[in-house]
């Protein structure tokens, strides 16, 4: 396997679940401008940041006005689990020097992961493929980021067309318990789920969204402590 077949792989694993992830991108964009974002603001967030659901966060927190430091917070507690992407990764790309390992991180997200990750576990280590297998992670990631930015462009494009006080705020719960609900595969992570809801709803009065960080901490902190008394 050479390079631009294993750039390919990773490519074509990752169409399938593109197709379920632009319709994220462009109501991401059309929520953006209806939070006060500006459209070059809106796709830079996009090109930068590159993270669904912390731009989404990010969005509501500045429809909000949360302070800088909440809203920073707030957004690197949702990508703490890219961590555990990386670790997992980590030795396969040990050998790589750092500037793929600086442009593998910035492109590493969940689906990019998910669709490059069964072919990564199939290379043997230090056979002839494992020298070219971090390009199946690039073209996930690179697949993935080209149809994201597609899909915030959509976006933005449509939400410059419609009124201010449109009011899209649903497209922000409906989108994340989209994105949660399949996850939900053990009884930690339901637990996890239905304590940081109620949490959230318990403290949705409180200034700056604060109740959307405390309720990700209580249900963190529950699957985190149901996991280890299962183990």
């Amino acid at each position: 396997m050479n390079r631009s077949q294993a750039f390919s792989l990773g490519l074509r694993s990752v169409m399938p679940i593109l197709l379920g992830v632009a319709p994220f991108g462009v109501i991401y964009g059309v929520v953006a401008l209806q939070s006060g974002i500006q459209p070059l603001a809106a796709m830079a967030m996009s090109s930068i940041v590159f993270a669904g659901s912390a731009q989404f966060l990010l969005a509501q927190l500045v429809a909000a006005g949360a302070p800088l430091l909440l809203s920073a917070g707030a957004v690197s507690l949702v990508n703490l689990r890219h961590a555990l992407y990386s670790a997992s990764v980590a030795p396969m790309l040990a050998h790589l020097p750092r500037r793929w390992k600086i442009l593998l991180a910035y492109l590493l997200t969940d689906e990019a992961y998910a669709a490059a990750i069964p072919h990564l576990m199939a290379v043997k280590p230090n056979s002839p493929q494992s020298t070219h297998a971090h390009w199946i992670l690039f073209g996930s990631g690179f697949g993935l980021w080209a149809g994201w930015q597609v899909a915030t462009l959509a976006g933005v494009l449509a939400g410059a067309q419609l009124p201010s006080n449109l009011g899209l705020e649903f497209a922000l719960p409906l989108t994340f318990i989209a994105i949660v609900v399949p996850m939900i595969e053990s009884r930690a992570l339901l637990a996890s789920a239905l304590v940081a809801a109620a949490a959230a709803v318990a403290l949705a009065a409180l200034p700056y969204k604060m109740g959307l960080f405390l309720a990700a901490l209580a249900g963190l902190a529950v699957g985190t402590a149901l996991t280890a008394r299962r183990r």
